[in-house]
């Protein structure tokens, strides 16, 4: 027999799970489908490699959806200021003083208590799974994996691996980058792999959790820092951290191989000198970066979210940040839809959701585009440019403090020198 739901979200991540307890709230019955369960929260337990950035606008979702006092209850970090520099050494860097080539974001300047959290996925994940649980209108379906995906005019199904069917007006594919959904809809997409790939090492260091997270831009590519929460009893004085580190796949796959003790020596010599003391490496990981993005968001019976609609450069970290916009934005689409009695998969809605998400998604992929060629190159005219970009957010604070809002979810629009820019640049139409 056939079990019915009004939705099918496949993939209860941070995205997934976000969207079927708001659609749950209004009333909508959700499945939800996850080959995995995500582990109950241990707070003795060493963070996930994996964290986050969540933008003040993400917070304000979450909390919305009252999953926030359940992450907050676990663990998450606030930082009050941003710092990004250029430390790539040329002889034109003595054109500029250093400090004139520094940009810091200060919440306090923009009328803010915080600038964002940082936050494990996994406690994302958790806090979020806490709330879809808790909402009689959504079922959680885990371990099963789809088989099948059909469409037809009145409805989508779908098959699990244990050979259950599912029946739909509307699947959602928020299975991540490599979505099997979007495969299954026969819906393409455009990518670009970079040259860099990104390493991220967990570690403790000495005193108590930071307010600030930074990056310093080498001709390499970013190495970042971001502050965790304190270590505990266990390793009193000590404080959990983040590290980023930017580099060729070659260069990367000499550190992982290094021993912890090496890996340690090498960030020492390699990172900015305002690193806190480290005082233990408990995990390293790296992954490729690409840039991609669905052809569609949505075809007949099947929308895209999250990943699976984009992949952006995480230099800012703002991939769940755009997931978690465009979940809030699908919902209330949705909602709309519900009320009016119309069917859930009307291309009245979807396409309402693609015109409003698309360019905002392409946006912030072009800003990071543009981000990471003029940071990674070691051009002279292009050298001289970066650093007197940075001299001038650093003398025009309101401009800067307008696209600090913008990324924070703050504001809706970029200030509209920084849309003409974006909009002039080759590659808008491709992407």
């Amino acid at each position: 027999m056939t079990q019915a739901f009004d939705i099918i979200i496949v993939g209860a991540g941070m995205v997934g799970a976000a969207l079927a307890t708001g659609l749950g709230q209004q009333g909508i019955r959700v499945g939800l489908i996850d080959k995995a369960v995500p582990a109950d929260f241990d707070a003795h337990a060493s963070p996930d490699i994996r964290v986050s950035a969540l933008s003040a606008g993400s917070e304000r979702y979450l909390q919305s959806l009252g999953a926030w006092p359940a992450l907050v209850a676990m663990r998450a970090t606030p930082y009050r200021r941003l710092a990004v520099w250029d430390e790539t050494p040329h002889p034109l860097s003595r054109l500029l003083p250093g400090s004139l080539t520094e940009v810091e974001f200060n919440a306090a300047q923009l009328g803010a208590d915080h600038l964002g959290h940082i936050v494990e996925n996994s406690v994302t994940q958790n806090a979020l799974w806490q709330t879809a649980q808790a909402q009689p209108d959504v079922t959680l379906m885990t371990g099963q994996g789809l088989t099948s995906l059909e469409q037809s005019p009145d409805c989508a199904r779908v098959t699990l691996e244990d050979g259950t069917e599912l029946s739909a007006q509307l699947i959602v594919g928020a299975d991540g980058a490599m979505s099997q959904v979007r495969t299954l809809a026969g819906i393409g997409v455009t990518r670009d792999q970079y040259q860099q790939q990104a390493m991220v090492i967990s570690v403790r260091y000495l005193g108590p959790p930071e307010d600030i997270t930074w990056q310093g831009f080498f001709p390499s590519g970013p190495r970042a820092f971001l502050p965790l929460h304190g270590a505990g009893d266990q390793h009193p004085d000590e404080t959990w951290g983040s590290l980023v580190w930017y580099d060729s796949p070659a260069r990367l796959a000499e550190l992982k191989a290094l021993s912890d003790a090496q890996l340690m020596a090498e960030i020492g010599k390699s990172f900015p000198d305002r690193l806190p003391h480290l005082t233990h490496i408990d995990a390293k990981a790296s992954f490729p970066i690409a840039r991609q993005h669905a052809k569609h968001y949505f075809l007949n019976r099947v929308v895209l979210a999250g990943d699976a609609a984009h992949t952006i450069n995480p230099l800012a970290g703002q991939g769940v940040n755009l997931g978690f916009q465009d979940a809030q934005c699908l919902q209330g689409l949705l909602k709309e839809a519900r009320r009016s009695g119309d069917d859930l998969a009307n291309p009245r809605w979807l396409g309402q959701y693609e015109q409003q998400r698309r360019p905002a998604n392409r946006r912030m992929m072009l800003a990071m585009d543009l981000f990471y060629h003029l940071f990674s190159n070691q051009i002279p005219p292009v050298h001289l440019a970066r650093n007197l970009g940075l001299g001038a957010a650093r003398a025009l604070p309101f401009a800067r403090n307008r696209v600090a809002r913008y990324a924070m979810g703050l504001d809706e629009q970029l200030p509209g020198p920084v849309q003409q820019i974006l909009h002039r640049l080759p590659g808008l139409n491709r992407i």
